[in-house]
Order: structure tokens, then C-alpha cells, then sequence
């Protein structure tokens, strides 16, 4: 029989005196009362009651075994109730992994917003440039950057669309001239991602199509955040992440160019253990971070980071928190746009929870 409802049992006879009165109160037979007396006695060996006809009467093993019992079942509530709380209110430590680049820029305001709004949930930020596995390394949650993810124990919500732009500093634009049309940039020097991410190619889509162009890089480097600053030196055109120039080109330190164009997008995603009941810590922080995303200003993030390849605001996808094996679609595999490690997903599985968060985009 169950051990602990047996010492439940045994509690409620002796607090009531009577098997007949205890079983009344947890509403099960005489009988049932009597067996899980009997069975756990026959479990420790000892007797634990006196019975006579007319009384009950604790025995000096009853009597130990009563008062331990009392604290084991007090501290078993203690802790339900504590697990309850963590699931319906905010608290405790919340891990988040995420993209170095994407992190720096972009995790400090949605924090000390979720900070305030939920003061009983400690952050634990841990920024990396690799492969991450969620479920082993014990992440609540992690930021994805890649086109798509694969993963049949992870579940994904989008945050937002991410663009690529190409940009320069006004004074190499007025030094070296202001390319209006893909092709143009084969007569400038490029500042461009590693061609294991991008390949050597660039494909724009604009007005007469798709335009495909092989950058004359000067520069190459596997970091967004680098190739930004030889880009504010003016050092030649770069192709980077609209959110990470949002601030520099409102300040006039950096130039968009190709508006008519678009290059390929990436969604940001936030990813979590597949699981049916979220604690209340994870669950609030994936509403909050797509309720910053959705409204953040578009200087903050850049326009195209936030819309879409014509102009229109790009929605978050609805809340979903059921497990990922029912409710879930994984999409197909793809590689990371950007990053200083690009790993391969592993492979689907129930017991792998694996995340490409080495892009640095």
C-alpha cells in the first residue's frame, strides 16, 4: 500500500482515537483504515497501537513513530505548497542564455523591466558564442538566432524578424560614393561574416528580382560587434544586423543604403524545455520578452528589425506552453546566419535539448 498515505492513516487514528472516526474523515472505509494501520506495522516490524474494544491507545514505538511522522507530513505540505507557489508566483533563479552580440545590445532593458515587474526572480544571464544544450545544462530559458530550429524536445515562440543591412559612415560614403544598386558594391571594399556562414555570395531581392553579388572583402571577421566597429572607422561597407545599428544610424554615425533591397531574414526566437506546466518565473519572462520585442521603438532596434520586408510591423506568434511533442511543429534545419561557432543541431530527440545559441548576430 502507499507508504505515505498509510502514515497519514496511522496520523489521523491516533489524533481522532478511533479508526471508525478516521476513516470518516478521509472519506475512506473502516476496513482500508484498519489495513493501512496493519500494513505499515507489518512494514516496521512493530506494533504501533494498543487496541482493546473499547479504546486505542499508542504504544512507546507509536509514540516515536507519531511525532516523526507529524514533521515528515508537515514538511512534505511545506513543500507542495512551496512548489505550488514557484509555479503560480514568480520567484527563484530564472537561466538565461543567449547570443553574446544579440545580449549585449539588447537583454540590459528587458531585464531590469522584467526586474521590476517581477522583484522575486533573480536573472542568471550567461552569454555564449556555442552550441547550447538547454535540458543538460539546466537553461530555463535561451534566445535563438538562426533561420530555423530542430529540436523535438525544445519548444520555440518567435520574438521578431531579423534583417541584414548594408551600411557605411557618411564620410567614406562621400569619400568613395553612395552605391544605389546591389552590383555597386563589387567597386567597394566590404566588411563581411566568414563565407561558412553566408557563403561568398550575397542575395538581394528588390525591384527587378533577385540579385546575386560576390563582395570584394577587405575585412572578415566572425563577429558582428567587430565588423560594426571597423565599420564606424570607416574602413568600408558592412552587412550587419539592424538592431545593432539602430542607435548609430539615429545618430547619424552610420548610413543605411539599399533600401530598395532586402537580404535574407532570420527569426529571433526565445526556446524553452518542452513542458506542461511552465513555472510561473519562465512563463512570465516569455510573455514579457514578446511584449518588449513588440513594442520596442524602432530606433531602439532599427526599422527593418522590426518589420517586415514592406514596411509592416512584424507580430509576435501567440502564447503556446503545451509540450512540444503534441503541440510544437519543429521546422527544418538550417545554419546560423552569423556566429563564432555555428555547430550543427543535433538531431531530433526527446532527450536532447540543444539550441544553436553561438551566433553572436
Amino acid at each position: 500500500m502507499d507508504h505515505l498515505q498509510s502514515m497519514r492513516v496511522f496520523v489521523r487514528v491516533a489524533d481522532l482515537g478511533s479508526f471508525a472516526r478516521a476513516a470518516s474523515a478521509m472519506d475512506i472505509s473502516n476496513a482500508v483504515a484498519t489495513r493501512h494501520v496493519a500494513d505499515l506495522e507489518g512494514r516496521l516490524g512493530t506494533r504501533l497501537l494498543n487496541r482493546t474494544t473499547r479504546s486505542l491507545s499508542l504504544t512507546e514505538s507509536g509514540q516515536v513513530y507519531l511525532e516523526r511522522a507529524r514533521q515528515i507530513l508537515d514538511e512534505l505540505e511545506d513543500v507542495e505548497q512551496m512548489v505550488v507557489a514557484r509555479n503560480h508566483e514568480p520567484l527563484g533563479s530564472l537561466r538565461i542564455v543567449a547570443p553574446v552580440v544579440f545580449g549585449l545590445h539588447n537583454l540590459a532593458p528587458v531585464l531590469q523591466t522584467y526586474a521590476q515587474r517581477y522583484p522575486k526572480v533573480v536573472p542568471d544571464v550567461t552569454l555564449v558564442d556555442r552550441q547550447v544544450d538547454l535540458v543538460e545544462e539546466g537553461f530555463d530559458v535561451g534566445i535563438v538566432i538562426a533561420r530555423q530550429v530542430k529540436s523535438a524536445s525544445i519548444v520555440t515562440r518567435r520574438l521578431t524578424t531579423g534583417c541584414m543591412t548594408v551600411c557605411a559612415t557618411p564620410a567614406y560614403l562621400e569619400k568613395h560614393g553612395t552605391p544605389t544598386r546591389p552590383e555597386h558594391l563589387l567597386e567597394h571594399p566590404c566588411l563581411s561574416l566568414p563565407s561558412e556562414y553566408w557563403g561568398d555570395e550575397r542575395v538581394f531581392t528588390g525591384p527587378e528580382g533577385e540579385v546575386r553579388v560576390r563582395p570584394q572583402n577587405v575585412i572578415i571577421a566572425n563577429n558582428t560587434e567587430m565588423l560594426r566597429q571597423f565599420a564606424l572607422l570607416g574602413m568600408g561597407i558592412a552587412i550587419l544586423p539592424s538592431y545593432l545599428i539602430g542607435n548609430d544610424t539615429t545618430r547619424g554615425q552610420l548610413v543605411r543604403l539599399l533600401g530598395d533591397y532586402q537580404l535574407p531574414q532570420v527569426e529571433i526566437n526565445v526556446a524553452y524545455p518542452s513542458r506542461r506546466h511552465l513555472p510561473a518565473k519562465v512563463r512570465t519572462f516569455i510573455d514579457h520578452l514578446v511584449e518588449h520585442f513588440s513594442q520596442t521603438p524602432n530606433h531602439q532596434l532599427g526599422e527593418q528589425w522590426i518589420r517586415d520586408g514592406r514596411g509592416r510591423p512584424v507580430s509576435a506568434a501567440p502564447a503556446r506552453y503545451e509540450h512540444a511533442d503534441e503541440h510544437a511543429t519543429p521546422a527544418p534545419r538550417s545554419r546560423p546566419i552569423d556566429g563564432e561557432m555555428a555547430p550543427k543541431l543535433s538531431k531530433p530527440s526527446r532527450t536532447r535539448g540543444r539550441v544553436p545559441a553561438a551566433s553572436p548576430f
